[in-house]
């Protein structure tokens, strides 16, 4: 499989496929998801099944020339439609669970509850973001800016197999994976500096498969040759990051907010860890986020089923 390097791309890749992925939408009532829901059908991604309140959805969802392409399924109660929502996954009726205008909190509950829920034992909740920066050659992913605050050394370990999985399944065969810190300086100060000496230690030995990885490394180095080059530092990364894996929850939102307000990304991203991509856009992100969110999900489902 050739790499996808940009959003463009992966529609295109997905539109050259024979089948499409059907989404469970919960609570779609706000303009940016009817955005997501009609940009992906225009472009022939996915179809949808629309669980909440009919009469708050908004009117262009509910033409009867989409009823092809969309279901809806009509619940007063928003608690009761993310629940169906999980059933139909859980049913394998669809391939993708996906957030509206529901509370964050109220969603991830129904998801993790130990019996019903989305997550398998042994498995951990992470998210995985993606952007296409005008100004970067390729796409690139990093973690965690949304779920786990301080990962420790399993969780990390955990984070970073998810990603490189999906960069996999994004065509990279070998990924280059940078442990991001203010400074490539290893001191006890710094525990999580540590943590990353043992995590390139355990990829030199191949517990992380195809890839490379290094670190501790600033983003700067991680993505730009000569930055390395003028500091006198030799890594296998080479300026070249496919992914960057943040220390903590607060540097990689920073991050996340940064690049999309200020470099004019395009973004995406999803929960890892559970049985089936999972989009939990944040409130604040665009109707082509979450289209773009929505098109990463449905790459990583088909992928999976092709695995399973």
């Amino acid at each position: 499989m050739k790499p996808i390097r940009s959003f463009d791309e992966l529609t295109k890749y997905l539109q050259s496929r024979e089948s499409h992925n059907s989404i469970a939408v919960v609570c779609p009532y706000d303009e940016h998801t009817k955005y997501a829901i009609l940009r992906s059908l225009n472009e022939g991604v996915s179809h949808f099944v629309l669980l909440g309140n009919q009469n708050l959805m908004p009117p262009e969802l509910l033409k009867k020339e989409l009823c092809k392409h969309i279901t809806i399924l009509h619940y007063e109660n928003d608690k009761e439609a993310a629940q169906k929502g999980v059933q139909l996954v859980k049913k394998r009726k669809v391939d993708i669970l996906m957030k509206g205008l529901i509370n964050t909190d109220d969603l991830l509950r129904i998801i993790l509850n130990k019996e019903d829920g989305l997550l398998p034992q042994g498995k951990v909740l992470s998210h995985l973001a993606v952007m296409d920066i005008p100004t970067y050659p390729k796409l690139l992913f990093f973690s965690d800016a949304a779920v786990i605050p301080r990962p420790n050394l399993l969780q990390r370990i955990k984070i970073i197999e998810y990603a490189t999985t999906v960069c996999h399944q994004f065509g990279i065969e070998k990924p280059k994976v940078s442990l991001i810190h203010f400074t490539e300086k290893v001191s006890p100060k710094f525990p999580i500096s540590m943590d990353y000496v043992n995590i390139v230690e355990q990829a030199d030995e191949g517990a992380f498969g195809d890839v490379i990885i290094d670190g501790p490394l600033d983003v700067k180095t991680s993505c730009e040759y000569e930055s390395g080059e003028i500091k006198g530092i030799s890594t296998p990364i080479n300026g070249q990051a496919d992914v960057l894996i943040f220390p903590n929850i607060e540097s990689g939102n920073t991050f996340y907010k940064s690049v999309s307000l200020f470099a004019n990304a395009k973004m995406a991203g999803v929960l890892q860890g559970t049985c089936c991509p999972v989009v939990l856009p944040s409130r604040s992100d665009t109707g082509l986020s979450k289209y773009y969110s929505i098109a990463m999900a449905c790459l990583i489902a088909d992928k999976n089923k092709t695995i399973a």
